[in-house]
Formats: structure tokens, sequence, C-alpha cells
């Protein structure tokens, strides 16, 4: 991923245009680590560089990378409150109380009650799930959903991926004999509500050391310590990691530490011993006889998780994460998959509206921010649109729709290295709700408000944005020559994966390529770019999509600089490593 959006587009959809390159550059003291190690692992300098990159400088530091391992995972009890949840469970489980789990609507979110559930159905069966609805209850906490706790004799409620900011539900909760245990990893506010435990390694209180854990991830870490004290064995807890690598790939949180840890055994898991639901659910997504990455959780499964959530209900997509029933999981794959198919046709009509209004602006070109609105947009799809827009109109960008008793409300994405929380918060008077990440955030206003807040929004963010935020960067770890591009380097390259944000696929840099035979334009209306080229130390194809117009140019002789990744390509059983192509530029340009 280049930029670390929330929902970031399909490469193959992606023309960067007018980027920057930016080519990472080694000190001289990683140089000579890069000298020396090369000569200990028996590795090229360009392949010892990608460790050297990645902050590894000895022996023992690339044997724990390139073999993860569970024994790297910490001790969940270093989480504040943890004792106290795990007591509070027990005690339930112990007295037969009823427990409510209870998870947000995206992927993050399902996957953490789905991934709960399937653990705590080893010791109890008095547990129930409950996703709120998007549009009528809305993010987080709600008090229907206490009241249908209450209604079916739930005692305690597990939140997931939410509840940190829910100070009035809990009191609203415990007035009615109803205990929390809150595991969420969004930004805490000023006060934390009153549950029985709060687990949050962001909490100012907190001493966990790894503080970039995915709500599912939180989830998962009650039921580590939950699993440590009461007999379930590392088997059991090791069937569920392929829900920790959906809601990892999916929320965008950093493939580094535990996330990288947990990620690598939940695709391992994932290609070996799938659950019934989520191999049902790879066949509608055409996944059935394919090795499952990071990149198709992100592209292909994702997406039809949240759209569960987006066009009907969250819960139609734990239903299916925790059914043993083929029949079952063929019907709730089938199903999600048409949720998928209407999302998708929502997503390009609002995404086509929004950028006609954007058209339509004759300030637009002059902007700092894109805020859209129309009150006719689908509310499951406008993250999605925000994240399309930015590809059009690189910039912070809100995009929002109407909802009830004159409330707008909408999602914002950003742009690389620039905080969108933080921009919406400095007009939090003008909101009746938000929150978020970094990178991604949801809000909601009074309609009357909505200039208001435009104005305050771009004036923010005119003056705190930086000159290289405005502009799409390719960060290129290292130029190469395809001479570089052996065997041993390749086979390093894949032990670096799982990839994703701050340890993001690289993106090296071949100057000088000519056309070797079999250059040509491919696709519909010949839009994108077959490469078949050579630098004279070796030769590779690749694929540059939205690039067509440069084959001409390549057949014809003259060379040009390529940015891309490495990626295996297998066709007729025969396996190859192939560029994806992120950029192009003609040699000396």
């Amino acid at each position: 991923m280049q930029t670390p959006l929330l929902s970031t587009p399909n490469p193959q959809d992606t023309i960067m245009t007018q980027a920057q390159w930016q080519i990472q550059s080694l000190t001289p003291e990683q140089e000579e680590r890069v000298e020396s190690l090369a000569k200990e692992l028996k590795l090229s300098p360009a392949a010892t560089r990608l460790l050297v990159h990645r902050g590894i400088t000895t022996v023992d530091e690339a044997k724990a990378y390139v073999h993860p391992s569970l024994a790297h995972l910490h001790d969940p009890m270093l989480m504040r409150d943890m004792d106290r949840a795990v007591e509070r469970l027990e005690r339930a489980i112990r007295d037969k109380e009823r427990i409510l789990i209870y998870g947000d609507y995206d992927v993050d979110g399902t996957t953490a009650v789905a991934l709960v559930y399937t653990v705590l159905r080893i010791k109890t069966h008095l547990i129930d799930f409950y996703i709120p609805d998007r549009y009528t209850e809305g993010y987080g906490i709600s008090f229907k959903g206490i009241d249908y706790a209450q209604q079916q004799g739930c005692t305690l409620i597990i939140a997931l991926d939410c509840g940190i900011k829910a100070v009035d539900k809990v009191e609203y909760a415990t007035h009615r004999g109803i205990d929390f245990i809150i595991c969420d990893h969004h930004t805490p506010g000023e006060s934390l509500p009153a549950a029985t435990a709060v687990l949050n390694m962001k909490r100012a209180d907190c001493p966990y050391p790894y503080k970039d854990l995915s709500g599912c991830g939180v989830g998962f870490k009650l039921m580590q310590a939950y699993a440590l004290r009461n007999g379930i064995k590392e088997h059991q807890i090791k069937q569920v990691m392929p829900l920790l690598a959906m809601s990892i790939a999916s929320d965008v949180v950093s493939l580094t530490g535990e996330n990288r840890v947990l990620a690598y055994y939940g695709l391992q898991q994932i290609n070996t011993q799938p659950s019934v639901g989520l191999r049902s659910l790879m066949r509608v997504a055409g996944m059935s006889d394919k090795k499952v990455t990071i990149q198709d959780l992100v592209f292909k499964i994702g997406p039809r998780i949240n759209a569960s959530g987006r066009m009907h209900s969250g819960a139609d997509a734990v239903r299916l994460l925790i059914t043993n029933s083929q029949q079952e999981a063929e019907e709730y794959a089938q199903q999600i998959d048409s949720y998928n198919a209407e999302r998708k046709d929502y997503d390009s009509r609002t995404t086509d509206e929004a950028l006609a209004l954007l058209h339509a602006d004759p300030d637009n070109d002059h902007k700092y921010t894109t805020v859209v609105y129309s009150p006719t947009w689908h509310k499951g799809v406008v993250g999605i649109a925000a994240s399309r827009l930015i590809e059009s109109y690189y910039r912070p960008t809100i995009v929002l729709t109407r909802g009830e008793d004159g409330i707008i409300s909408g999602s914002a994405r950003s742009v690389a290295g620039f905080d969108i929380y933080t921009a919406i918060d400095s007009c939090r008077d003008l909101l009746t709700n938000y929150g978020g990440h970094l990178y991604a955030a949801g809000l909601s206003m009074q309609e009357s408000n909505l200039d208001a807040f435009r104005q305050r929004f771009e004036t923010y963010v005119a003056t705190h944005i930086r000159a290289e935020q405005r502009q799409p960067i390719i960060r290129i770890e290292q130029e190469i020559t395809l001479g570089d591009i052996d065997r041993t380097f390749c086979t390093l390259l894949r032990h670096l994966e799982p990839f994703g944000p701050q340890n993001p696929r690289p993106i090296f840099l071949t100057r000088n390529l000519i056309n070797n035979r079999y250059t040509k334009r491919v696709g519909k209306q010949g839009e994108h770019l077959r490469l078949d080229i050579t630098d004279r130390t070796a030769a590779i194809s690749g694929i540059g999509f939205g690039m067509g117009d440069m084959a001409l140019y390549i057949q014809n002789g003259n060379p040009v600089d390529v940015c891309y990744q490495l990626e295996e390509n297998t066709f007729n059983g025969v396996t190859s490593t192939q560029m994806m192509v992120q950029d192009i530029r003609k040699s000396n340009e």
C-alpha cells in the first residue's frame, strides 16, 4: 500500500499521476552493515538492503523476522484491566450468566465478534452476539443494543472495536444490571467509561508495549489471556487467527510487530485449514485454488464482509464466519456476494455524481480539501467514494449523505502523512458525533452546520497540510538492476511478507529499460501495457495498468525508467516473477 488509506483502491485500478519519486537512502553506517551482513548471510547487497531497510542488522534479527513465531507475542496480562476482564469473564461462565458479544458492523468489528464467539463457544453456550444497524443505530454502542441484552437476560456485554467513548451507554447498562468489558483500539476521550474493564493499549495508563492492534486484535488478547488460564489449547486459538488476518488487512493497521506475527499465522491457516464459512467466501470470490495474500484480504475478502454491513446487516457476516454448516455457509456466502455486487453499483454511481459536483465547482481546483454532500447517496458507500475521489483529487476528503432527523453523516479519508482525525476534531463544536483514526474517520452534523464546517475544515487543512502532502509520493526502497532479481532475492522477498502499512511491499526502480521483444498494448481498448523489457543484465515481463499509451514509445526502442513491485505470476502451471508497474517515465525526463 502506497498511501495508508482505510480503504485503499485496488492497485489494478490505480494510475499514479504526477507522483513524486522518493528514493529511500541508507546512512553510511547502514551501508557498512549491509556489507558485513551480506557476507554473514551469503546474500547479495541488494537482497541484504531489504533487511536493513526494515531495521534488521544482525543474523538473529534476520532469522526472527523471516520466521515469525507465536513466542514473539506479548503477554496479554500486560494490558491494563486485563486481570479484571478475565476474572469477570470467568465468573460469568462459572455462574452460567448470559453473555452478549457486541461489535461494530465493519470487517474489524464482525471478525472480532466471530473470534470471541468461536473461542467462548468452547466453554459456554450461553452466548449471543449483536451487530448494530449502520443506519438506525450508527457506529458504536447503542441504547437499542443494551435493551436487547436486557431482554435476552444478558448480564455481561463484551464490546469489540467500539465503546471507548460510550460513557453514557455504559452508565445506562449499569443501571440495568449489565456489566461491560470494552475491547477497543480507537483513541480514548477525556474520560473512560465506568466499565468493569477497559482494554485499550492506547490508554495513557496502559503499559502494553504494542500500540497498533486492531479491534479484533484486542479481542484476541482477551481470549488469549482467558485461554491461558482456562485450559483452551493453542491449536484451538490458532483456528481463529484467519479472523485476525482479515481485520488487520482491512482496518489498515500497521503490519509490524505483533500484527505481523498474527497476520502471518492467520494467512497460514487460511491457506491450509480455512473455516467452513471462510472457504465458502473464498469460493464466491474466485479464490478457491489460489494462495490467499494480504492483498486478497484487502481487495476481495474484506469488501465482501464490509458489504454485508453496508448494504444489509453485519450480522450476516458474523453468521457466515461462525457457522459449522456447509449448507449455511454456502447460503450466507452467496448472499454476501450479492451485497457486494450491489455495493459496487452504488459505489460507482456515488463516485461519478461526486466528481460531477466537483467539476461544476469553479473554485474546486484551488481548494485544499474535498467535502461533497448529497441527500440521496447510500450511507454504506460514502467511505469508499471518499477513497475513490482521492485518486482524482489528492487531498483530505469527506463524503456526506443525509440520515434521519436533519442529521447528515459520512466518512473521511486522508492522504499520506496528514492527520484527518485532528482536523475534524478542530470542528467538533459543529458536529453531533465523530470518531476514527489518523487516516480515516466518521462524522455527523446538523445539515445547517454544513457550510460552516466546510469552511472551517478547509481553513484548518490549508493551514496545517505540508506541501509534500499535497502530491502523491512513490517511496522507492532501492534502485536495482534486473540482474539483482535472482532466485535468492525473490525468496527473501517472499519471507518479508505479509506486507502492509509500515511494512510496505517494496517498490524498486530500474532505469534505462528497453524493449526486449513483446512489449504491447493489452486490454479491451488497449488501455494497459504488457512489458517485455531488459536492461542488458536480465529481462523481465510486467504489467502497467492504464499505461497503454507508452507501448509504441517503448516498441520504438526508447529507454524508460520504471518504478515497480515484484509479484509471482502463475500461468499454465508455471510460476514466474513479474513487474507490477507503479509508474513509468521516459529516461532522462
